[in-house]
C-alpha cells in the first residue's frame, strides 16, 4: 500500500522518544527498546489516513487541530498539513497538555 502521508517526527519528538526509552531502560534495557520500537512502528501508519485518529480535546482551549494516537499509556500529538503529518509530541496520558509543550 503506497502511503499517502509523508510523516515528520519534530525534534522535541524525537527528544520525547529518548525520554520514554530512558525512563522504561532504567527497569529493562529489552522492554524499553521493544515499547520504543512499537510507538515508531505505530507512528509509522499515520502514514495511511492520519484523521482516523480524533481531534485531541484540548483543541478548543489551545486553539489549534491537532489529533493524537493513542499507544499504551501514551499519546502521541501530531497535526496534518496537506500530504505531511507532523508529529509533535510524545507524552505520558497522565501529563497536562498545554501550549507550552509545543514550542511553536
Amino acid at each position: 500500500m503506497l502511503a499517502k502521508h509523508r510523516v515528520d517526527i519534530t525534534g522535541i519528538a524525537e527528544v520525547d522518544l529518548e525520554e520514554i526509552w530512558i525512563l522504561i531502560a532504567a527497569d529493562s534495557v529489552e522492554n524499553a527498546t521493544r515499547f520504543v520500537t512499537e510507538l515508531e512502528a505505530k507512528i509509522g501508519t499515520l502514514e495511511q489516513m492520519p484523521n482516523r485518529c480524533p481531534a485531541i480535546p484540548e483543541n478548543a482551549l489551545l486553539g489549534t487541530e491537532y489529533r493524537h494516537l493513542i499507544i499504551g499509556d501514551y499519546r502521541v500529538i501530531f497535526r496534518v498539513e496537506g500530504p505531511a503529518v507532523y508529529v509533535l509530541r510524545i507524552i505520558h496520558g497522565n501529563r497536562l497538555l498545554d501550549i507550552s509543550l509545543f514550542g511553536e
